[in-house]
């Protein structure tokens, strides 16, 4: 078994699998059956499938999401996607060196019917906002045809190993985002009337009010009442030399190999991103057992949750804000990454610059929403919604609302429903996308006696878990609000159950017992990493909340709530003076040193904006300088968005180029979208399954 493998996880379980056996490049090699071909060859410590056409630099995967093409490579003698394509027994697989040489066809080749499917609804997405609309619409009766491009259900849920903020009631607070998914589709799964296409590709939006679809390797038109959108979110890169070396990829890439598919696609990461997104992949690559450098981010506070990066930082994990990227080197795949510190004027400060061994760069700078589908079926006249990161980029929990929503008036849009959206899931909905409040003092507990809980949560989010599992009614949040901060009500005498301490998402709840030994109090601390390190007898180091030592101690007792398995509390004593301070365990105690000093800063303009057809940073202000202002005359005169992703990857950096020329976006002509969003063999069209061998 490989060491890429991933055969033990603090919260997953590790599947027993069919080996199978293939070839790369004629090398025989081992894999699973029906994994991705991208995460057989990763596992088996292979990063790069190919070089380019152009400048013959390494290419290797980048979104792990069918969305670039960047994986290509050559399976039984087609070209295909590796990160979407599954492995069978036997295959042969080869990189694509240069350009794959077309068929030469001397006959007419012979076409098939095309099915046409009628549906009330067409759901594309199976994710939170596309599984919560469906559940509404089959309550009602009603045929819908949900579709997503993936073998299971879930979207990013499935890639999600820590529990959900929200309420336990209304957004399954204190569950992991995976054990969602699959509660969502078991609900789902009730309902007679909906039908779930899974492995089916949505490629297209035509003015005929027709969607086109491709399930496993046959083409089908779909044609709905009503058009729902739940097709996520994807994310968006930064543009700085290196930027194209496998190895340099987005959270979501990073997250299907690790948690997806158990592949330990690093050793050592650096994070770029300090929003959810990004702290919350520095917490998943713990749990694989990857080392995390650093986490930078380039404003003066991280986005995300304040209880997210404290979890980082208590684990040993440095977290530099007004921090960017200025490179990342090596020849076939990421070598090292250099980093510096900003000034005022957003320009790294000369001198600042500290280099890193990494194997990886996870960029997590934010999200776009993936809604093309529907912007195409409002032009052509569909009646259409919709919902989630498509419409709006927020939480899971939000994206839930949303399509559930969206479901009600879709319902009610073809009769089946009356009255208006209930006011609680439009207030609700709203309230689980509202931005976290700003951090806090808040005094620790003054009691010395007995046991109740301590709160590390300094910072208002929509959570309150904790108010629902505690059998005594005792803790609260401030004015009853979900996003208000949790207390005790101190005459509500705490029974020590533990349940707070074991739901909390942010592991921001410790318990204080003072009964048995007041001098030496008991405190238990969630903790869901390496189980090895926390046994019966071990010292571990404590910190506080804001990651600084509190000192080693001999690990008491290990407590599970059946209802929460995999977060493991952690008992030991402590002095009581720094009892109610402890709030976490350290997990890497040595920070990595940086290499020596980065002196040179190389030119933006070096930086790769289109990755398809290596277009860069300078060859596009060029164009802008000489007078350029319509994304389609760019297209023809540098070919930046003429590759195969269609310009998903480019296009968010070629507006941003512009705004950094200081062109107002309003003088700047859009692109005009391609007719398919993804890329498909001829031969489907034709109605030939799998597209013959002429594709």
């Amino acid at each position: 078994m490989s060491e890429q493998r991933i055969t033990s996880h603090p919260i997953l379980e590790v599947p027993r699998r069919k080996t199978v056996g293939f070839t790369w490049n004629g090398e025989t090699l081992e894999g699973f059956a029906g994994e991705m071909i991208s995460s057989a060859l990763i596992a088996n410590d292979i990063h790069v499938f190919g070089h380019h056409p152009k400048d013959g630099s390494p290419q290797g995967i980048f979104c792990a999401n069918g969305q670039c093409s960047q994986c290509l490579v050559m399976a039984d003698g087609l070209p295909v996607k590796a990160c979407m394509t599954p492995l069978k027994e036997g295959m042969a697989i080869t990189g694509v060196e240069g350009l794959p040489e077309l068929p030469l066809i001397r006959e007419a080749v012979a076409t098939g019917e095309i099915p046409t499917i009628d549906t009330e609804v067409l759901i594309i997405g199976g994710g939170p906002a596309g599984l919560s609309a469906a559940i509404e619409l089959g309550k009602r009766g009603i045929r819908t045809l949900l579709v997503d491009d993936k073998d299971r259900l879930g979207g990013k849920l499935v890639l999600q190993t820590h529990k959900f903020f929200g309420s336990v009631a209304d957004s399954h607070a204190g569950t992991r985002g995976f054990e969602i998914g699959r509660i969502l589709e078991e609900e789902l799964g009730r309902h007679q009337s909906v039908q779930v296409w899974l492995d089916t590709t949505a490629v297209g939006v035509f003015s005929d009010k027709i969607v086109g679809l491709v399930k496993g390797r046959k083409y089908y038109l779909a044609r709905p009442q009503k058009l729902l959108v739940a097709t996520g979110a994807r994310e968006k890169m930064l543009a700085f030399p290196g930027n194209t070396l496998p190895g340099v990829y987005g959270a979501g890439a990073f997250q299907t190999l690790v948690n997806r598919d158990l592949v330990r696609s690093s050793r050592r990461v650096l994070i770029v991103g300090g929003g959810n997104v990004g702290l919350i992949a520095g917490y998943h690559a713990i749990q694989a057992g990857i080392e995390v450098v650093a986490l930078i981010e380039a404003l003066p506070e991280v986005g995300g949750y304040k209880v997210h990066a404290d979890k980082l930082r208590r684990m040993g994990v440095p977290i530099f804000t007004r921090h960017t990227v200025v490179a990342a080197h090596g020849k076939q795949q990421v070598e090292a990454v250099t980093i510096g510190r900003l000034d005022d004027n957003w320009k790294v400060i000369e001198g600042s610059e500290k280099t890193y061994a990494v194997d990886t760069v996870l960029i997590a700078v934010g999200l776009a929403e993936v809604n093309e589908f529907y912007l195409k079926a409002k032009q052509f006249g569909m009646d259409a919604w919709c919902a989630g990161d498509a419409r709006e980029i927020a939480e899971a929990s939000a994206a839930m609302f949303t399509g559930k929503v969206a479901g009600f008036k879709i319902a009610k849009a073809l009769g089946k429903e009356t009255g208006p959206v209930p006011e609680q899931w439009n207030m609700k909905a709203e309230i689980l996308k509202s931005r976290p409040g700003k951090p806090v003092n808040r005094p620790e507990p003054a009691a010395e006696e007995g046991v109740f809980p301590v709160f590390h949560c300094y910072q208002e989010v929509p959570c309150n878990p904790c108010t629902s599992v505690c059998p005594v009614k005792a803790v609260h949040t401030e004015n009853d609000l979900i996003t208000g901060l949790p207390y005790r009500d101190e005459s509500i005498d705490c029974t020590g159950c533990l349940n707070c301490v074991a739901v909390c998402p942010g592991l921001a709840i410790t318990l204080v017992d003072y009964r048995k030994d007041p001098e030496n109090p008991l405190v238990t601390i969630a903790y869901e990493i390496w189980r090895t390190t926390v046994e019966v007898g071990q010292q571990v180091t404590v910190t506080d909340a804001d990651a600084a030592v509190l000192g080693r101690y001999t690990v008491s007792k290990i407590r599970v709530k059946k209802k929460y398995p995999k977060t493991i509390l952690v008992q030991v004593r402590m002095p009581k003076e720094l009892a109610k301070k402890a709030a976490g365990i350290q997990v890497i105690e040595k920070q990595a040193d940086p290499l020596a000093t980065y002196n040179r800063q190389p030119v933006d303009d070096d930086a790769v904006v289109c990755r398809c057809e290596r277009v860069t940073a300078g060859r596009i202000r060029e164009a802008i300088r000489s007078g350029v202002r319509d994304m389609n005359q760019l297209k023809a005169l540098t070919r930046a968005g003429m590759g195969a992703c269609g310009s998903k990857t480019c296009r968010p950096m070629i507006w941003r180029i512009f705004q950094e020329e200081g062109i107002d976006p309003g003088q700047v002509t859009d692109r005009v979208d391609r007719p398919l969003f993804v890329e498909v063999p001829m031969g489907y069209f034709a109605g030939i399954e799998g597209g013959a061998d002429n594709e």
